[in-house]
């Protein structure tokens, strides 16, 4: 299932910015996307560890890492933000070029995202979300499927994201953008409900 559009209309951020704050939405390409309703604590928890031991990790290290809701213009070359038709907001992403980070949105791709998938979500963010961040740059994507137990990583091989690996939650995982950087999972996964 996919998230529903706001209407068949296309927008640019500059639309996006007047809208009311009580309502969220994504702009992926002028098509304006609801968001889906307050996520589960489980995809909170899994959220709220990544990027702690994220930030953690990258404490004395130039790279920033941010949690949602944070605003990710994506703008196509020489676009200002009001005229760019992409806006996103990942659960976890780190961007290791300061220029990027403004007072309030990231503008540009960021290294690193993670998304963690909900029944309201995951095809949004496998289909449409993976198409965006390859298209944008993104160097390095995470899907994360709580229920499964199951990471998906994709890493950009050029202009293109490579094959997918699938792995388990469970020990550690590098991420191969972030050198020496490692997600530990048995703790995280200890916490979340055991699949039926």
């Amino acid at each position: 299932m996919g998230l529903a559009q706001r209407d068949t209309e296309h927008y640019t951020v500059g639309d996006y910015l007047t809208w009311p704050e009580d309502v969220r939405y994504e702009l992926i390409d002028g098509i304006a996307y609801m968001m889906a309703p307050a996520p589960t604590v489980f995809h909170q928890d899994i959220a709220g560890e990544i990027y702690f031991q994220l930030r953690q990790k990258l404490e004395d290290h130039p790279c920033r890492v941010l949690i949602a809701p944070v605003d990710v213009v994506l703008p196509r070359q020489n676009e200002t933000d009001e005229q760019a038709n992409t806006i996103v907001q990942p659960d976890v992403l780190v961007v290791c070029d300061p220029d990027k980070i403004l007072e309030k949105r990231v503008r540009g791709a960021p290294d690193f995202i993670v998304e963690v998938l909900s029944p309201a979500t995951a095809s949004h963010d496998m289909v449409i979300k993976r198409q965006l961040y390859e298209k944008s740059g993104v160097r390095e994507y995470w899907l994360i499927h709580p229920t499964d137990r199951v990471l998906i990583t994709y890493r950009l091989e050029g202009l293109e994201f490579g094959k997918p690996d699938m792995l388990e939650l469970k020990g550690e995982t590098p991420v191969a953008v972030l050198p020496g950087v490692v997600i530990q999972w048995d703790a995280l996964v200890s916490r979340l409900p055991k699949p039926d």
